[in-house]
């Protein structure tokens, strides 16, 4: 594939993707876009109204606003860490063609 073609491919690609994060927000109006934690435990709560969790949290962070930046950051972390490695691995196989 030439150079004109996979930088095109790549636009579209960065264009589908803002695309799927914006298009829900744009035509689900009044829509809360809650956490799997809460919606699990409204569920939990009206299948079995009594249920006591078996467990307490070790961290419970002071408000939502820090526990978004400790999600947030970890999220980060792990794309780096992941971005660190595919870099890594396209980098060896570059070198070994190189090589060859």
């Amino acid at each position: 594939m030439n150079q004109s073609k996979k930088g095109l491919s790549n636009w579209l690609l960065v264009l589908a993707v803002i695309a799927l994060a914006v298009v829900p927000l744009i035509f689900v109006r009044g829509a809360e876009f809650t956490g799997s934690d809460g919606e699990a435990e409204k569920a939990i709560s009206e299948v079995q109204p009594g249920y006591q969790p078996w467990f307490k949290p070790l961290f419970e962070p002071p408000s939502g606003e820090v526990e978004s930046l400790l999600f947030t950051s970890q999220a980060a972390l792990g794309a780096g860490a992941i971005g660190y490695v595919i870099g890594l691995y396209k980098g060896r196989s570059q070198q070994q063609r190189n090589k060859e």
